[in-house]
């Protein structure tokens, strides 16, 4: 599952939003997509039932204008930062809820626009671009694991 989340009001900020619509247009059979303004503890229960889960969400340009993608666990604190758009935290209420979570990825673009509007910057469009390549390594590497995994099953 592939969720992009961000406020598509706010420029830049939408980019998630836009990530996973291009990938629904996409029709992959076994891959879900889902655009939503935040994150909230409702998803947990879709977490359950899954075996990959791909945040993507903008941020701003910390370390470089670079695409950061990281491998994430369950945070250890659920308690503080549910209601909070933070994929580890949700992560982590799956866990607890349902005694497992998905392995998951958190991608994220560098914009520099998060005013009102609807374009994305010239840097979060090249981003954008960037972000699905890497997000189609992955689930490339999730396939080829699973096939792995049949195979020698």
């Amino acid at each position: 599952m592939v969720i992009g989340y961000g406020n598509d009001l706010r420029s830049d900020d939408g980019i998630g939003q836009q990530i996973a619509n291009e990938i629904a247009s996409w029709h992959l059979p076994s891959v879900q997509s889902l655009a939503i303004h935040q994150l909230t503890p409702d998803l947990a229960d879709a977490l359950a039932s899954i075996d990959l889960a791909i945040f993507v969400d903008a941020c701003l340009p910390v370390d470089g204008y670079d695409v950061q993608i990281q491998m994430l666990s369950p945070t250890s604190d659920i308690d503080s930062s549910v209601h909070r758009s933070d994929p580890r935290s949700l992560l982590a209420l799956t866990q607890s809820l349902y005694g497992c979570c998905p392995p998951a990825w958190l991608v994220t673009i560098p914009g520099v626009n998060f005013e009102i509007g609807d374009r994305l910057s010239r840097m979060a469009e090249i981003g954008k671009s960037i972000a699905l390549v890497k997000i189609i390594q992955i689930l490339d590497k999730v396939k080829n694991f699973w096939v792995e995994v049949k195979i020698a099953a």
